[in-house]
């Protein structure tokens, strides 16, 4: 019974992703609004950062009203396709392959120009409380899970475009990105080439691109710069497993999913290099993850002290955590658990997932690349693992 809840509430998803062509909204994109692109207000940091915080807070979607449309994101594209080689893997069908071609040549039509290699950005201006980028300005966040999924590709179809895409994506890691160093040497990278913010989940997805082109390449410098990042952000890990956010002090919360984003960066470094030094910060952590962030009925938490707002990034991370650290059918049940929990209480009968649920309100607004493209990810990690 629920693996037939789970099947329906996956195929509900898909049928609404691929009716709406996989483009979206966002919980970001006020700034595409023609009130910030054609009026002065666009002109004000503190305006901005309010405007963008009006439409991600607000449960009801004022963005065909303020001129926002739907758009391809890059990152959601990239979420996608790893989903769709995944459906691949479990069941090659000809209809997969077509899903796996059209977006991996439509990603690399996006791709933005003018950096030492391949690199995404969002389709949004996008204004931070620590800085301000401008539409497809690079990060290394869409960069390195657009990589790997242009190496999934590859592996399925061969296309070589794909692979040597994906293994340029590491000079703009290497060249573009702002480097942090410790005393040891040991560094980490900024969010994009226009920031010096230290976010440990950023330096440590650049690590996991960094070894898996790795994977592909043999180049020593690549797993010995990854090594560096993994030992800066591990020194930064608390005794009982945790992580804050970063290093500014508006950055020191502790969260669901960027903790299971660190956990599979750091082991994904690990199974490339076979250096096992930092297995005791994996299992520290992931024990953390585990008995700090999942209620017994079901709920994902989005913060270590804090229930609310239960956000749909968090579920589904813990399926991709958990598969991809190889400790998945230990706990199908927990993962079955929450699956459950989050397709009866955080779906629409329209198929598409919510945002997030707060204490007393709810945004049901189908954001794509934020809820669709990570649900839809998600859950081809769990079919695959059930093969």
């Amino acid at each position: 019974m629920e693996d037939n809840i789970l099947d329906k509430s996956f195929n509900n998803l898909k049928d609404f992703c691929e009716k709406e062509s996989f483009k979206g909204w966002d919980p970001y994109d006020g700034l595409n609004s023609w009130v910030i692109q054609k009026t002065p207000l666009g002109k004000s940091r503190f305006l901005r950062l309010a405007w963008i915080q009006l439409f991600k807070r607000n449960p009801i979607n004022l963005r065909t009203v303020f001129g926002i449309k739907k758009d391809y994101n890059p990152k959601g594209l990239g979420l996608f396709l790893i989903g769709y080689c995944n459906l691949y893997k479990v069941e090659p069908k000809i209809e997969y392959l077509e899903k796996i071609n059209h977006l991996a040549f439509t990603i690399i039509n996006l791709k933005t120009e003018g950096y030492s290699g391949a690199c995404w950005g969002y389709n949004f201006d996008w204004q931070a409380r620590a800085f301000f980028q401008p539409k497809y300005t690079p990060t290394v966040v869409a960069t390195s899970f657009i990589a790997e999924a242009l190496l999934d590709a590859y592996e399925i179809t061969n296309t070589r475009l794909f692979l040597d895409t994906a293994i340029s994506t590491k000079d703009f890691v290497l060249k573009d990105l702002n480097k942090t160093f410790d005393n040891d040497g040991d560094y980490t990278l900024s969010y994009s080439p226009l920031d010096s913010t230290q976010v440990f989940n950023a330096g440590l997805l650049g690590a996991k691109l960094l070894s898996l082109i790795y994977t592909q390449t043999n180049d020593e410098l690549l797993i010995q710069e990854a090594k560096k990042i993994v030992a800066y952000v591990c020194k930064k890990q608390a005794d009982d497993g945790s992580w804050a956010y970063g290093t500014l002090p508006f950055h020191q919360w502790i969260d669901n999913f960027h903790t299971g984003y660190n956990l599979e960066c750091i082991y994904e470094y690990q199974k490339s290099s076979n250096d096992r030094r930092f297995e005791g910060n994996i299992e520290k952590g992931l024990n953390f993850y585990l008995k700090t962030f999942f209620t017994g009925e079901g709920i994902s938490k989005y913060y270590n002290d804090s229930v609310f707002p239960i956000d749909i990034h968090a579920p589904a991370q813990l399926v991709v955590t958990l598969s991809k650290l190889s400790v998945f059918e230990e706990n199908k049940e927990l993962i079955d658990k929450v699956l459950l929990w989050t397709a009866k209480n955080m779906q629409s009968s329209e198929g598409y997932f919510y945002y997030q649920k707060k204490k007393y309100s709810t945004s049901k607004i189908p954001y794509i690349r934020w809820a669709q493209s990570w649900m839809f990810y998600a859950y081809s990690y769990y079919f695959l693992e059930k093969e």
